[in-house]
């Protein structure tokens, strides 16, 4: 409503005289109200202004045409936040250690929250009178645990990119054009996506939801709060919607609000659209300048209206189409920036500052470490930048990507936020990026900040989210361990006061896990970052002195035969324990007398570390594949016998493709694994159909195939695919079928001869519980016809736990890929997510029923993080698997489930903690095989 009634008290309002109700009164009265009416006017000259009918309308918005957005003056003074949801109960969060995010991040309350109405109504030592005047208040002890703010996505997809993915799901780009500001993620936004609820699981209460990066604008982005409203309706999802999203007039009675935009640049436009950079940035301009001619002819409109030039003044320039980049020029858009690379950066810069409006954040944004002073020159406040911690080298653009940009960046002054790009990364473990960036050096008052109050700033909402402070919104997270501990997992979230998990489940995480981590150093990495270009040298050096003796080790875990078993030994005098290694052996674990030294050994001190068995990385095209996104850079594709025609020349439908003769070398992702403890990847030829081939084991340190130990074993296992292929499930099960009863030709029968005479494993991809309920069905059918068990592994197995105890009865071996499974497809959709929405992991499950499980990444630039996924499925699994059953998730299974025979194998030193910890760095390789010691 434009006027509010007023009355006083119950008195019935005085009737004033016609002519001050009249309209000409309304509008002379608001004129002067405005102090904008400059006119004298004469009541009986002829020259009087003739006023518009509409004059008053037109003058208010007039002056609110460069009003900037913001709350209220009296927004702080609610008692009822505007998503309140009548029936919410009062709670009380009692003793609970609250990280607020005030003080830059470095406040920690001890104390009680109060959540009411939707809002925070007290923190810290709460008056019992304040409590007393309750009667139906919820008191829930959380006994020390951590309390932060929600988590805010500031860079997600959820509800336009939805899942399971069908072909009505993906409302993520338009391809209508480079430049569409008029298009807006809200018109196709899910309600039924199934990762909402998997996003609040892991603490995410609001996601900033943008269009895709398609297009150079590619539209409006709207911020959605997860919980479900009792309306269902999308709408009822936004937190402050701009007031013209619903033809509101409220924005005539107070500031606007803030509205967000997604733009993009480099490869993304480029090649969707086969342009090149300089039409992008064309394509930008020529929006920007269409949209600042509207600007100045709307400035020029009301300039007259101001000075009373009312003649012929007509109707306010305005166009809907471009009005939402209007007011990006008038500084009432946030304004999101997909941008990778310097070239690209420096032109968004450049056009920020042609055409005069600030940026929001550069999001991706790999290169913005290389180049913070560029970053700097944007027009008006400086962009913050939001990253990936370790998600880089998918694209040429991605390719200089560092671990150390969050760090680096914030040592220059910049804003860093961490973000998902859902369903990129599952939103549910956003908080795992900040973790590892922390890990790399992000201080843990930014790396907290980074997921919550920083991106509330970014977007203009920090007066209510972000932060836990009186007056905000009752978005909480209820922790496990400290934020920042690895495998972090919320007790209980509240968004709006109302607890989202039904029934939680939480593990009892140890003491240290309840500390901020004590991380390594990592200084001299993140120089190197910076004076290489972003493309340090990773190739590994190898000790020539052919002894080492590395002190002060807590524990060491060796292998036996396909187990792991932590090595009892005596400590020496000085408290830590000793291990003595002699090219590439270690002679001796405990106390080593010096004798048995050489004097020129080399000694390394790792201060509490552990030494354990190196890891093995299965399921992405680590070794066949470079630059994901460059074909030049990668093996290619094997051809699918079920759909197409596979060449004569390489023995058509018989022929069977070894990975061994496609693997690249040296490749970074690899080199990065190598330095994070795993020295072994299996990779199976890449194909989207039905036969893939046989894998091949190397080591992810190695130069080139000729140098000691790059290839580890030729063959590996027979690997196909049920569920890729274009062709029908049951066309696929039935080849598989034919195959193994003997019914196929050339080196492909051949192969399936082995597998069926117990030689070699036959590794089959699949999701679905069903397709794998057919398996075990043929499995034990050729069994019965051949008189010997077969050895069979499913992986990916997202739906494996539905099977657990027949897959356990029938021998059947588990790789789970990726280890914390994803509704992403419709045959995977049936997913056991672990704590806090279900008391077992997928892993602990299927291990209670005696499978052998292994655990396989996606993509190649994850296969550093292996460690980290070992040890968060160690916590997961809640006492269920010792540390040495965890560390053979990666290791001694995989070579049982994947047919390498391996009677040594590289072992692992890390200094200031162990492996499977963000207190350890991996600082030495022992390989046995080479007879050296590869120190970094």
């Amino acid at each position: 409503m434009d006027k509010l009634p007023f009355h006083r008290g119950n008195a019935p309002p005085k009737r004033a005289h016609p002519f001050l109700r009249s309209p000409l009164f309304a509008v002379v009265a608001t004129l002067f109200t405005l102090g904008l009416l400059n006119v004298n006017f004469k009541w009986h000259d002829a020259r009087s202004v003739e006023l518009p009918i509409n004059a008053a309308e037109i003058l208010r918005k007039c002056s609110l045409l460069d009003a900037q957005p913001g709350p209220p003056p009296d927004f702080h003074l609610r008692t009822q936040s505007d998503r309140f949801q009548e029936g919410t109960p009062p709670t009380l969060i009692r003793n609970a250690t609250i990280w607020t995010g005030r003080v830059s991040g470095h406040e920690t309350v001890v104390g009680d929250l109060l959540l009411d109405k939707g809002i925070i109504k007290a923190v810290g030592n709460i008056a019992q009178s304040t409590l007393d005047a309750y009667d139906d208040l919820v008191v829930v002890d959380v006994k020390g645990a951590w309390v932060s703010p929600g988590i805010v996505d500031m860079h997600s997809h959820l509800g336009v990119d939805s899942v399971p993915a069908l072909k009505g799901s993906d409302d993520t780009n338009s391809l209508k054009g480079l430049v569409l500001p008029w298009l807006r993620s809200l018109d196709g936004l899910n309600t039924h996506d199934e990762a909402y609820r998997l996003s609040v699981s892991g603490g995410v209460t609001t996601s900033v939801v943008l269009p895709g990066s398609a297009d150079a604008i590619g539209g409006q982005a709207f911020v959605i709060k997860l919980r479900p409203t009792a309306e269902r309706s999308s709408s009822s999802m936004l937190l402050e919607p701009p007031f013209s999203l619903n033809n509101s007039d409220t924005e005539h009675l107070s500031r606007p609000r803030w509205r967000q935009m997604k733009h993009a640049c480099g490869e993304n436009p480029s090649r969707v659209y086969s342009g090149t950079r300089m039409d992008t940035i064309w394509a930008f301009r020529q929006g920007y300048d269409t949209a600042r001619k509207i600007k100045e002819r709307q400035d020029k409109y009301c300039a007259k209206a101001r000075a009373s030039q009312w003649d012929n003044l007509g109707e306010y320039p305005e166009d809907l189409q471009w009005e939402a980049l209007v007011d990006v020029l008038r500084g009432r858009v946030k304004v999101h920036n997909h941008c990778y690379e310097a070239t690209d950066l420096d032109g968004i810069v450049r056009l920020s500052n042609e055409f005069n409006f600030p940026i929001a954040a550069f999001h991706h944004a790999h290169e913005t470490y290389l180049v913070p002073d560029l970053i700097k020159r944007a027009y008006g406040l400086t962009p913050a930048v939001a990253l990936f911690a370790t998600n880089a080298r998918y694209k040429r653009e991605a390719y200089r990507g560092s671990e150390f940009a969050p760090r680096i960046l914030a040592d220059n002054g910049l804003r860093v936020v961490m973000k998902s790009d859902h369903p990129v990364l599952n939103s549910r473990h956003l908080i795992y990026e900040a973790q590892q960036a922390h890990y790399y050096g992000l201080p843990d008052n930014l790396a907290l900040a980074a997921v919550t109050s920083t991106p509330a700033t970014v977007i203009g909402q920090d007066h209510r989210i972000g932060f836990i402070k009186e007056g905000y919104d009752a978005d909480v997270i209820v922790w496990d361990s400290h934020p920042l501990a690895l495998g972090a997992t919320p007790k209980q979230v509240y968004i709006d006061g109302i607890a989202q998990i039904a029934s939680p489940f939480s593990v009892d995480k140890p003491a240290p896990f309840q500390e901020i981590p004590e991380t390594p150093n990592f200084d001299n990495e993140a120089k190197d970052a910076l004076k290489y270009d972003g493309l340090p040298p990773l190739e590994p050096a190898e000790d020539v002195t052919g002894f080492v003796v590395f002190t002060n080790v807590s524990s060491i875990y060796l292998r036996r035969g396909h187990t792991i078993r932590e090595v009892p030994f005596t400590a020496t005098h000085g408290g830590g324990k000793t291990v003595v290694v002699e090219n590439g052996n270690v002679v001796c674990a405990g106390d080593c007398v010096e004798a048995m030294i050489s004097p020129d050994a080399r000694r390394i001190d790792l201060e509490g570390g552990s030494i354990s068995p190196a890891l093995i990385t299965f399921g992405s095209s680590l070794g066949l594949t470079e630059i994901q996104q460059e074909a030049s850079t990668n093996d290619g594709d094997v051809a699918d016998p079920l759909t197409g025609k596979v060449p004569a020349i390489v023995g058509g439908d018989g022929s069977v493709i070894r990975a061994a003769d496609g693997i690249h070398f040296a490749g970074r992702d690899a080199l990065l694994a190598y330095r994070a403890g795993v020295t072994t990847g299996i990779v199976a030829p890449v194909s989207d159909g039905f036969l893939s081939g046989l894998s091949t084991a190397f080591s992810t340190g190695a130069a080139h195939k000729l140098a000691k130990g790059a290839v580890v074993q030729e063959v590996a296992a027979l690997h196909v695919a049920v569920g890729s292929s274009s062709a029908s499930i049951s066309t696929q099960i039935a080849a598989l079928r034919r195959l193994l009863l003997g019914n196929g030709e050339g080196d492909l029968a051949q192969r399936f001869r082995d597998v069926t005479q117990g030689k070699l494993p036959l590794v089959v991809q699949v999701h679905s519980a069903d397709v794998m309920a057919s398996i075990i069905h043929i499995k034990q059918q050729v069994e019965e016809h051949y008189g010997n068990a077969i050895k069979l592994t499913f992986t990916g197995a997202s739906e494996a736990h539905l099977l657990a105890k027949e897959i356990g009865e029938a021998g059947i071996g588990v790789i789970l890929s990726p280890s914390h499974p994803f509704p992403g497809t419709w045959e995977s959709r049936r997913i056991l997510p672990g704590p806090p929405l279900t008391q077992q992991s997928a892993i602990a499950a299927l291990h209670a029923n005696n499978v052998t499980v292994g655990i396989g990444i996606v993509e190649a630039w994850s296969a550093r993080n292996l460690r980290f996924d070992v040890g968060w499925a160690a916590l997961d699994a809640n006492g269920q698997l010792s540390k040495a059953e965890a560390l053979a998730l990666a290791s001694v299974n995989l070579e049982l489930l994947l047919g390498v025979n391996s009677e040594s194998s590289d072992l692992v030193a890390t200094k200031g903690g162990d492996l499977l910890g963000f207190g350890g760095k991996v600082i030495s390789v022992i390989s046995p095989e080479r007879a050296v010691v590869v120190l970094f």
